[in-house]
């Protein structure tokens, strides 16, 4: 097999990245490639404890890197507000965002504390209103905004009479819309970024199927184990590629 080289990421030096879903596998890393390249950047977590140590694994890559954590649950929009107006005080330009925090098929339904069913308010809702609360900055520092999604999107589809999946829950099925509705807010915000001259350049990406704990689903989302192996089905809608917008 071909070995893959590593990506050649330009001197960041004097930007600002900020990273959700940083405290492992794929945000982790991209987190760490960004500072090497010299950007500060900045990782909004829910957990203190793993954000802590995502920053002294950051910084043992990165001696020299400018690296901080913040507190935040996409799930909670009152927790993304918070956030928003702490940096929007600091009024510090951002020029990277990455919006890639989620929650892949927990086994029941959840509910985020506002009422929303936990995929679309974490994957999605979260992310809109978060990139939507800081365009201030991510106008100010002409930023790139990519958004995670998965080519899950491309055989989904949202059911707008059971937005919630309230009456009919699936766990493969919710996710793929809430990675729809974030392949849709992608490229929305470019088209509005585009008429409006924001200056802000939006992109879409799925990275490819990689073994992180999004694969795993504790015991909190219905789960005491890993799930088990997926079917041919559900494996063909994580097999995709990156692709860009603009």
């Amino acid at each position: 097999m071909k070995k893959l080289s590593a990506v050649s990421v330009p001197d960041l030096h004097g930007k600002i990245a900020l990273v959700t879903g940083a405290s492992d596998g794929i945000g982790l890393r991209l987190a760490e490639r960004l500072a090497l390249a010299g950007a500060e950047v900045v990782l909004p977590m829910r957990s203190a404890t793993k954000g802590a140590a995502a920053l002294d694994r950051i910084r043992a890559a990165a001696p020299e890197a400018r690296v901080s954590s913040r507190v935040l649950d996409l799930s909670s929009l009152s927790s993304v507000a918070a956030l928003a107006d702490t940096l929007l005080a600091e009024g510090r330009p951002i020029n990277l965002m990455v919006n890639n925090a989620g929650v892949m098929a927990p086994a029941t339904r959840h509910e985020s504390v506002d009422g929303f069913e936990l995929q679309f308010a974490t994957n999605h809702l979260g992310h809109m209103a978060l990139t939507g609360r800081l365009m201030p900055l991510l106008r100010a520092g002409k930023a790139r905004v990519t958004t995670v999604t998965s080519s899950a999107a491309r055989t989904s589809k949202i059911n707008w009479g059971d937005l919630e999946s309230v009456k009919n829950y699936s766990p493969v099925r919710s996710y793929g819309a809430s990675k729809l509705a974030n392949l849709l807010f992608a490229l929305e915000l470019d088209r509005r970024s585009r008429v409006a001259a924001w200056g802000v350049v939006s992109n879409a990406a799925h990275p490819g199927t990689t073994l992180t704990n999004l694969y795993a689903s504790g015991p909190n989302l219905g789960r005491a184990k890993p799930a088990p192996p997926r079917s041919d089905h559900e494996a063909s809608c994580e097999v995709g590629h990156v692709r860009s917008f603009r």
